[in-house]
Parts: C-alpha cells; structure tokens; sequence
C-alpha cells in the first residue's frame, strides 16, 4: 500500500518530539505539508530543523503556540490556516496518588488534554465540512479504557477524547470528513522512560526498567515490549490517507494487545 499525500496540509498539536514528533515525520514522508507546533519558537524551529534532516522533506512550516490560551491558537491558525489533516496530540501526563490531585490539577490536565482538542477541531472543522475533505484525529491512550491508579487525571482526559472523537464525528456525518481517535499503548518516548523510573526506581539499565515495568505495572501487554513512536505514526498516516475513507467515529488501537477486549 502506497499513502501519498502530496498536496495536502497537515497539523499536528504537540509535535516537537515523542509521538507527535514521529507523526509529523510520517506525514511529512508521506508527501504532506505538516506543521509543526509547540509551545515556543525555539523548540518549533529545532524540530522543523530536525525533521528536514530527517525525512528530507521542505513542506514544513513552524506553528508555535500554546493551545490552551485562545492568542495562541490564534497563532497557530494564522501559522495553518486550512489544514486537511488535523492531529490532536498534544497532551500532559504524570504520577499522581488519587487523594492529592487537587481542584487546579484536574483543570489543567481537563484544560490541556481535552479542551485544546476542542478548540482546534472548532476552528478547523467547519472549512473541511464545507470542502468535502478532512481528517480529523485524536491522539488517546490505552489509559482511557484502563485508567492507571497511578494517574486517573490523566485517564480521565483520554477517555473524554473518545467521547468528543465520536460526538464530533456525527457533525461531520456526510461530509467526506472523518473523525477518530488512535488509542496508544505504553510506548517509548523520552517522558514514558521518565515515568518508568519514577515507578521502578533509576539504579536499573534501561532494558531491565522497561521489563520491570512490563511485568509489573503492564502485565496484560501481548507484545510485552513498549510500541515505538513510528508504529503510532503509521496508523496516524494510513487513517489520514484515501484509503481510510470508510473509517470514522472510531476509536482505532496501537496498543500491543493490552487493552483485553475485541472492541473497539
């Protein structure tokens, strides 16, 4: 199967490193023109640097911004403004006991992982409504159907973005405009092994982390490994892609086996 998105324009939230790094670089492979956002300009311009080097491609355009503030999505607006493809990525997550998430916790993480979606979708779906084509997709998490004791701000967030992914897919019913959310499994990126060492402790190599990790805190993996950031990528970029015209409202799994049902 050969994607090609040459002639069309993506943006992908939160993509200056980890998973929205490997999705833009996906799509930047792809033939898409990807913007990348972060926060602040000076991580934009290295990741634009970065994935120049890395995928050759010079169809990317910087979109800093930060998204939970209306003048930065003002900014990354005027940055993209007429994307076809939509990746909401962006997302915050950490170790927290239950008892001591206090009121302004829950509502950044509510604020960060859930409304910026929001507000991304509300600016860009209506142009895509009208053009008869677009992709919409929310980057969730296995954490949305298993919610980790450890941090149930953070599953709480992710099992929102399923609802708002399936809400907004009927508002989009008939368009030729498809919305789903991609549920990740426990995958390695520089903040997961941040958050596997708080868990298994920092006198461990790496490898031997990882499969402490796995043994103990994320037993019910079929691939007992954590995913890497490019197998994210590449259903990000199939259901990006005309072949996924069929596909919307669903919440699609990347998650090695872990979540143990049959659906979704």
């Amino acid at each position: 199967m050969h994607i090609d998105l040459s002639g069309r324009t993506a943006l992908v939230t939160g993509s200056t490193q980890g998973i929205g790094y490997a999705i833009a670089a996906g799509l930047a492979r792809a033939g898409a023109r990807v913007g990348v956002n972060g926060r602040g300009a000076a991580s934009v311009g290295e990741a634009v640097a970065r994935l120049r080097a890395d995928t050759g491609s010079d169809q990317l355009v910087a979109a800093p911004g930060d998204l939970s503030a209306d003048e930065g999505v003002r900014a990354v607006v005027a940055a993209v403004p007429e994307p076809d493809i939509l990746v909401n990525n962006l997302g915050i997550f950490g170790v927290t006991p239950p008892l001591e998430i206090g009121d302004d916790e829950w509502r950044r993480y509510f604020e960060v992982n859930v409304l910026t979606a929001v507000r991304m979708i509300r600016a860009y779906l209506p142009r895509m409504i009208e053009r008869g084509w677009g992709r919409v997709q929310c980057i969730a998490s296995d954490s949305a159907v298993v919610i980790p004791a450890e941090m149930i701000h953070y599953g709480m967030t992710k099992t929102a973005l399923l609802a708002l992914t399936r809400g907004f897919a009927k508002a989009a019913a008939g368009s030729g405009v498809t919305v789903n959310s991609v549920i990740a499994g426990p995958t390695h990126t520089g903040g997961v092994e941040e958050y596997v060492r708080q868990l298994v402790g920092g006198d461990l190599t790496w490898d031997e982390a990882q499969r402490v990790f796995m043994r103990e805190y994320r037993p019910q993996s079929l691939l007992q490994r954590l995913i890497e950031p490019e197998e994210i990528a590449n259903m990000v970029v199939y259901l990006s892609s005309p072949f996924a015209t069929a596909t919307t409202g669903g919440a699609l799994r990347v998650d090695g086996g872990y979540v143990d049902a049959i659906l979704p």
